[in-house]
């Protein structure tokens, strides 16, 4: 099947309207939500779940089905019910990725009834487009493809997030919490929802602090300190952050350490780059707004200190460092690594980068 074109940013929009609708009671008879990003397959679902009916109304008209126990035809078969004492019957599918004979819902989807409303939570990966199902969920209903954000995609949806909480948070606590987590936008808002609840109710703007106390993730010894350190040409500290990390291997992969590393590489590369061609051609150096979009960085905190960091590291020497980082991403996932350990490959890497 065809990569999907679909967009964070369309996935996000789309995700905001969706819901906007249901607040408003503005029901599709069938929802199809897909894709590889459970955190707004799982919201939108928990929404329907909770205010179509009341909670009286559930008990009767409300069905919960799961993919690995069920089939098309059986779905089919409870989404022809008639609601009892109540305006609608809410069928929901989890895990619909596990669900066997999916095209025999088309049967339903193609002409569903009005007094129904079926969820169909298809994790993973998405429906064959080329399936009469999925087509009949197009022009019957709504459907929702959702896709993991990039990086730096994701910085910007967390500051959006916090700010429909009412509170704010700065850049550097953006990036702490990226760094540390991921992508994974299901764990970042887990972990938010709990600092949350435990902050103070007059307290209106998140820390680094708060973040390290309730969250658990050390300001002091993390992928973001760790390529600060090495961008910033402190040996010392930059090894110590390595020994931290690597003793705790389950919460800092190299994997993910090396990609951190990687892109503050690519990024400063990109800078430099830019100014030879206003040194050397003649072109004006980009405007800050028209950096955020080569950067893929949404905030001036982040570009001040690449600029900083770039004026240390010529290209001559990024480039040998870019190519390091490919060959020990290689080691990491056991390519030529021998019986090394994560931990010494990460302090080899370390030197070879200081000694580029």
């Amino acid at each position: 099947m065809a990569k999907s074109s679909v967009k964070f940013k369309d996935c996000d929009a789309q995700f905001r309207k969706i819901a906007a609708d249901i607040a408003a009671r503005r029901y599709a008879p069938i929802y199809l939500l897909m894709g590889e990003e459970s955190y707004f397959i799982d919201a939108l679902c928990d929404m329907l779940a909770t205010t179509v009916l009341s909670e009286a109304e559930r008990s009767f008209n409300q069905i919960v089905l799961y993919g690995r126990d069920t089939d098309g035809g059986t779905v089919a078969s409870y989404c022809r019910q008639v609601p009892m004492m109540g305006s609608y019957e809410v069928i929901i599918v989890k895990e619909a990725q596990q669900l066997s004979k999916i095209e025999l819902l088309a049967a339903y989807t193609s002409k569903p009834q009005v007094s129904t409303i079926l969820v169909v939570c298809h994790k993973e990966k998405s429906v064959d487009r080329r399936q009469q199902f999925y087509k009949s969920c197009v022009a019957n209903g709504v459907v929702f493809e959702t896709v993991q954000p990039r990086d730096y995609e994701l910085k910007g949806w967390l500051g959006d997030f916090v700010k429909s909480k009412q509170l704010s948070i700065a850049p550097a606590s953006i990036e702490l919490l990226v760094n540390h987590l991921g992508c994974d936008i299901s764990r970042i808002s887990n972990e938010l929802e709990k600092l949350l609840v435990s902050l103070p109710p007059e307290q209106r703007n998140i820390t680094s602090a708060d973040i390290e106390k309730y969250i658990g993730i050390s300001r002091e010894f993390n992928n973001f300190e760790l390529c600060n350190a090495v961008a910033t040409q402190d040996v010392k500290r930059a090894l110590a952050i390595a020994d931290h990390l690597s003793r705790n291997p389950k919460e800092y992969p190299l994997l993910l350490t090396i990609k951190t590393l990687f892109e503050t590489f690519r990024q400063i590369f990109i800078i430099n780059y830019l100014g030879w061609r206003t040194k050397f051609k003649g072109e004006p150096f980009p405007q800050d707004r028209e950096l955020f979009g080569i950067l893929r960085i949404n905030n001036i905190y982040a570009l001040n200190n690449l600029r900083q960091q770039a004026a240390r590291w010529p290209n001559r020497k990024v480039f040998n460092i870019l190519g390091l980082l490919r060959e020990y991403d290689g080691k990491s996932k056991g390519i030529n690594a021998g019986s090394t350990s994560n931990g010494e490959l990460l302090r080899e890497l370390l030197l070879k980068i200081f000694m580029a």
